[in-house]
């Protein structure tokens, strides 16, 4: 964190792009073991959708499609990524690298909490996007779906969605079909996280004059380009401090997990400090001031680098 904060390292960008992405893959791979068996026509499938949504967004965003399905190319485009990267997550997870595989009910402290953490900051924010732009969209059906999804995780709390997570889901699985805890519990922090991330993006594309619009659309720009070049860079500069925020909520919210039998680092701490062979009458609150140093020195890291983008950002602006 703090060689991603220092201005003068070399490769900060490479180094915050591998925490943020290649991270989280390895740390599956080295905890699952990978060598999993997946279907070929799951290989093809995917491949063949992400053909497919790739064509349409380029095509959609040159305005080949038609109008209607212009306003839809940053959708295909997002779609396309997804698939591609998930393709590619199934061709590294089908090797057999050797290992050992570990039950996810046996991992835990400060990688768990990581992991949860980097892979809902890396799913939450382009989520977030899309139903930001799509509550601002001029189609009514696409307005009120994001509009309903947003207000209804809104509306609930954290612990509530990781105990449906952990204990309704199963109930509608048909029978024999399981999916893990862990993978539940990440998804239920990623939809959530992605409703308080709409709302902190619309926030910033409020905030964006109507003659940027305008003026985009004046000098023959497209719904995708106009939005890619202009609207958002500035509505994401606006509200950026907001966008950290979330992050370090996120960070911090990962604590909870441990209420459905996840040990993350306050998992660990608080069962050490609970066992009678390693329990003293001071782990108690040493364990808590070690994780209080912890988690500081992340939300910190991250208040930082925000802080050194903005003025960044400032810097460039003039």
């Amino acid at each position: 964190m703090g060689y991603i904060i220092w201005e003068k390292g070399q490769g900060r960008k490479w180094v915050g792009l591998f925490m943020l992405t290649v991270f989280p893959v390895i740390s599956l791979i080295l905890l699952t073991g990978a060598n999993f068996k997946i279907s070929n026509s799951l290989f093809i499938s995917t491949g063949v959708l992400f053909l497919l949504s790739f064509l349409l967004g380029y095509f959609s965003s040159r305005n080949l499609l038609g109008e209607v399905l212009e306003q839809f190319s940053i959708l295909f485009n997002f779609i396309s990524l997804i698939l591609f990267s998930f393709f590619v997550l199934l061709v590294l997870f089908s090797i057999d690298y050797g290992l050992e595989p570990i039950d996810t009910l046996d991992w835990g402290g400060l990688l768990l909490t990581l992991l949860i953490a980097i892979t809902g900051i890396v799913a939450s924010l382009p989520f977030g996007v899309l139903l930001a732009l799509g509550r601002r969209s001029d189609m009514p059906v696409a307005r009120l779906l994001c509009t309903m999804f947003i207000e209804f995780w809104r509306g609930i709390p954290l612990i509530t969605v990781l105990f449906a997570a952990s204990v309704l889901i199963p109930l509608f699985l048909p029978s024999g079909a399981d999916v893990d805890k862990l993978l539940r519990a990440v998804i239920g922090i990623i939809l959530f996280s992605s409703a308080y991330m709409a709302e902190v993006i619309r926030g910033g594309l409020q905030a964006i004059p109507r003659g940027q619009y305008e003026s985009a659309s004046a000098v023959g720009l497209s719904y995708s380009q106009s939005m890619r070049f202009i609207v958002l860079p500035q509505a994401l500069t606006h509200v950026l401090p907001g966008i950290v925020n979330t992050f370090i909520g996120l960070f911090k919210d990962t604590t909870l997990v441990s209420i459905i039998g996840i040990f993350e680092v306050m998992g660990i701490f608080r069962a050490a400090s609970q066992d009678a062979n390693w329990g003293s009458h001071v782990q108690h609150s040493t364990s808590y001031l070690v994780a209080a140093i912890v988690f500081f020195v992340f939300c910190f890291g991250m208040s930082r680098y925000s802080i050194y983008i903005e003025n960044k950002l400032s810097r460039d602006n003039k």
